[in-house]
């Protein structure tokens, strides 16, 4: 309120500032003011024949004339009637409503509200009860015309901003955006307005949602379901907002939530079956043993649905594990997967709609992770309606506890998103906050959030109890009546319905239930449902015997050739600086001397799947040119900085590389693109960590789905993860991608895990994860030294034929003659085989391990017969307790393994160079001791 305490004359000389800026410049102002100056044409104003403001006179310079700057005309300053000010008064009262209203209302069914200062109170605003019934022309700014009198002006004011349904928007920082929600809001007083048919839905909804709860705490007593109750309204909420959506064009939804009311969001939106769910209940096995199976408010579902207007919408619910808003940006990678893939790039075809817990939206950070990618060209999707189920308290922790923000939907403000916090009992104000959401968002393509302010009936659980923190509280929840009877009796007073018919339809959906309980006995088996199964024809989960099957990964070498010609040439007419000409002319020069390095052998797989007609994307931290600089597949004119892909100038016939630098976030960004990967199976998807020990920061993504979604829910996946690892003397935080936690995880082929020595076999790999009619998550050791490592590199011809190599044997020796085996995995091999030939040994063999899971055993037991009884040795660069020993020593228990690596080490590495160099080569020399 600062900046408008102009509430006498000496502040006149601002509001000629302000009207000034008007003039130049009418969409930069506050849009209250600018209403206002348009309303009441300030420039002509005067007061006794004199203007009351006069231009200053053009100021001459070198460049012109500047911008006249109106003043206040100062014979006129201490003339100005007492009704002008007054008017001025009412226009800041009015706009203190708009800013500060929503701390004001009657958003919270079950505690007093807090309270703030200063209040709206007209004495705050120099106004007194004397000018209630004085008439003001303000109310034009409101669009309830004018004169009319002051009382008659908060009346309105009341109506809109501080009864069931609170807005904050005026930090929105567009103009455009402000006038639009505006208009929104006078057009119907921010008010609800109903037709017959559509209470009489809301109805309906509302009792399927409690009735369904009821049931099941009947039923099944003292069972965890993580129940809506004192939130009923959010299932004619999302009832309200999927169909507002289809009326804007929408035809998909992809939604993500946790717990808390998701089995009746399931029930009675998904139209998953209540038998179904019933029988899940009973805790039977699955039908099939492969699967291990989750709880049932962790599955996800899909389905066609017709909407009120006829057409048919798809909605996807995503499976989601207990880390509550982790799905959060796997819905985001998702929707944009779909967005470009399904919908040619019209975000406003598919929404996404994020429903959090009060508790979470404000204490998980991957939520303001998620909001920061809101405006990201690598990770927009079009908006998304964030839905909060506020019920006060996180587990069993108060809101004074759980956060320091006013509000939990704070974050919002991130991306200047505008909220509205409704009271969940008045499910026709819930209604009509939905309604402005979906609105918005097809407006303008941008988040919006719903703060649903209820409570929660139960403890965390149905089997807590929450007297033991909030007893207080409990006894009012515990004398609250739900919201469906609140309604119904509204209902019944307004005359919509009679009491017989709501009795009817009560029994209806009861025996509804019945029914549905009784078939539930008859299910033997419970079924895992397909998530998003249109995606996924085709595919099928590959067993013990196709993870090892040769897929056919070799290609053209004259298509090698073109792809490397593309990559190769500077673009006709393109500046770019020396250094990048530089290496992109160096790619020809390897084709020429048929030595092909990391990044080219890169570059040539992407190109091959783009030949083929297949996307890619990749994303991360300065993925555009690679962290050590390998990559530059983005690469940048140094006059203008424009953006050349060279990969996406091969042919005419390609398919597309997206590649983006990523915000600052693992966490997020993977989960991102382990969606875009779980809707996109036909690309090839790609997160990579700026340096591998960076994905700790995305432990959740890896534990929760990455290693055990297909185990969970059936869902595969080939997302592509690129961890950079080796020993190099950079310290413990630049040195290892944890290898041994993703072996740790491994089982039942849930992913592939490599740690690859040469360009070609990277190149496989890549080519493995589309042609196969299976996805699995790729998880690679990546190399940092091996990027130039003048012997890793690999022949054209190694590209075009053959496939990807599981074990590398050693043909460089005479089988007959060697007495020690080593086998390793990654960097280390170039190592060992450097110290080898220096000693000119010939009786040590050194065995690659390129893919470490699934590991080939039965290919290792035909290595290790061909030389007889020599000394079998684990050469690892990683301490004892890391890298891949401990996962070795359990694989091939039956072998009689040594193990040579650095002793066991609370830290990765030392942060000593030279430390770190005495042991390396320690370790090497040991090998051949």
């Amino acid at each position: 309120m600062d900046r408008f305490s102009f509430l006498n004359a000496a502040h006149l000389e601002f509001i000629g500032d302000l009207y000034d800026q008007y003039v130049q410049y009418p969409d930069s102002i506050e849009p209250s003011w600018k209403a206002f100056f348009q309303g009441y044409d300030f420039a002509n104003a005067t007061y006794d024949g004199e203007p009351l403001f006069a231009p200053a006179p053009k100021a001459a310079s070198s460049k012109g004339s500047q911008p006249t700057q109106a003043v206040v005309n100062p014979a006129v300053v201490s003339q100005v009637p007492d009704n002008v000010q007054k008017e001025f008064k009412v226009i800041n009262l009015i706009d203190a409503y708009r800013t500060r209203g929503h701390l004001f209302t009657k958003t919270n069914p079950v505690r007093a509200r807090r309270t703030f200062e200063p209040s709206l109170d007209i004495k705050n605003f120099g106004l007194t009860d004397a000018d209630l019934d004085l008439t003001f022309n303000a109310g034009e700014i409101l669009g309830i015309g004018g004169p009319i009198t002051l009382r008659e002006i908060i009346g309105h004011l009341e109506n809109m901003y501080c009864e069931s349904i609170g807005i904050e928007y005026m930090y929105v920082r567009e103009p455009q955006r402000i006038n639009w929600i505006q208009n929104w809001l006078n057009q119907n007083l921010n008010q609800p307005k109903l037709s017959k048919e559509e209470k009489e839905r809301v109805l309906e909804k509302l009792n399927e949602a409690t009735a369904f709860e009821s049931f099941m705490h009947t039923k099944y007593v003292g069972q965890k379901r993580f129940s809506v109750e004192g939130n009923e309204s959010l299932i004619p909420a999302l009832d309200t907002l999927i169909n507002r959506s289809a009326d804007h064009g929408v035809q998909e939804v992809i939604v993500g939530m946790a717990h808390r009311g998701r089995l009746n969001v399931l029930a009675n939106i998904f139209g998953k079956s209540y038998s179904q769910i019933f029988s899940e209940f009973e805790g039977k096995a699955f039908d099939t043993d492969l699967m291990a199976g989750d709880v049932k408010y962790h599955m996800g579902s899909s389905n066609h649905i017709k909407a009120l207007n006829g057409k048919e919408i798809l909605i996807n619910l995503a499976p989601n594990p207990s880390h509550l808003e982790t799905v959060d940006a796997v819905v985001e990678g998702i929707t944009r997967a779909k967005a470009e893939e399904d919908y040619k790039d019209d975000y406003s075809k598919i929404i996404p709609i994020l429903i959090h817990g009060d508790a979470a939206v404000a204490g998980q950070g991957i939520v303001y992770e998620v909001v920061q990618m809101a405006g990201l060209d690598g990770y927009k999707t079009g908006g998304t309606v964030h839905v909060v189920v506020n019920n006060q308290i996180g587990f069993t922790t108060n809101y004074l506890d759980a956060r320091t923000s006013t509000y939990c939907t704070d974050v919002a403000k991130v991306t200047l998103s505008p909220v509205m916090h409704v009271n969940s009992d008045d499910v026709e104000a819930v209604v009509h906050a939905f309604r402005f959401a979906a609105d918005y968002r097809a407006q303008f393509g941008s988040d919006v959030f719903i703060d649903l302010l209820g409570y929660r009936k139960y403890g965390h659980n149905e089997g807590d109890e929450p007297k033991f923190t909030q007893p207080k509280l409990y006894n009012i929840i515990s004398k609250h009546p739900n919201p469906r009877e609140i309604y119904k009796d509204k209902l019944l007073k307004e005359g919509v319905i009679g009491e017989e018919i709501v009795k009817q339809k009560e029994a209806e959906f009861k025996a509804l239930l019945e029914t549905n309980f009784e078939a539930s006995k008859e299910i033997e088996r419970n079924h895992i449902f397909p998530f998003m199964p249109e995606e996924w024809e085709g595919f099928e989960i590959a067993d013990d015997a196709k993870v090892f099957e040769q897929a056919n990964t070799a290609y053209d070498e004259a298509k090698l050739r073109e792809i490397a010609k593309a990559v190769s040439t500077v673009p006709e007419g393109k500046k770019l600086i020396k250094k990048v000409s530089r290496l992109i002319e160096g790619r020809g020069k390897m084709i020429d001397e048929d030595k092909i390095d990391w990044g080219l052998g890169e570059a040539l797989a992407f190109g091959s799947i783009l030949t083929d007609g297949r996307n890619v994307r990749v994303s991360g931290e300065d993925v555009e040119r690679g962290t050590f600089s390998h990559r530059h597949a983005v690469v940048k004119t140094e006059d203008t900085e424009e953006e050349i892909i060279l990969l996406n100038h091969i042919n005419n016939d390609q398919g597309q590389l997206r590649i983006y630098n990523s915000l600052l976030s693992e966490y997020a960004v993977l989960g991102f693109d382990y969606g875009y990967a779980m809707a996109n199976p036909k690309a090839l998807t790609i997160w990579e960590a700026q340096f591998g020990d960076f994905v700790n920061g995305a432990q959740i993504v890896i534990d929760q789905y990455i290693s055990a979604a297909e185990d969970k829910w059936k869902l595969q996946n080939g997302l592509v993860m690129l961890l950079p690892h080796g020993y190099e003397g950079q310290g413990a935080e630049h040195s290892s991608a944890r290898l041994e936690r993703f072996l740790q995880m491994c089982a039942g082929n849930n992913m592939f895990v490599a740690n690859i020595t040469t360009p070609a076999n990277f190149f496989h790999a890549l080519r493995r994860q589309v042609v196969t009619d299976y996805r699995k998550p790729l998880v690679v050791m990546s190399p940092k030294s091996l990027l130039r490592h003048p012997s890793a590199v690999s022949s054209l011809a190694d590209f075009a034929n053959g496939g990807f190599q599981e074990i590398i044997e050693d043909v460089t020796v005479d089988a007959k003659k060697v007495k020690k085996v080593v086998f390793c995995s990654g960097k280390i091999y170039y190592d060992l085989d450097k110290k080898r030939q220096e000693l000119g040994d010939t009786e040590t063999a050194i065995i690659r391990l390129e893919q470490l899971y699934p590991l080939n055993e039965e290919k290792v037991d035909a290595i290790i017969s061909k030389f007889g009884n020599a000394k079998l040795v684990w050469a690892q660069e990683e301490p004892e307790n890391m890298g891949a020993w401990m996962y070795i020593l359990r694989k091939l228990r039956k072998y009689p393994f040594d193990v040579v690596s650095p002793a066991e080490s609370a830290a990765t590495a030392p942060g000593s160079s030279k430390r770190w160099a005495a042991i390396y080569e320690e370790v090497i020399n040991k090998v051949f001791n």
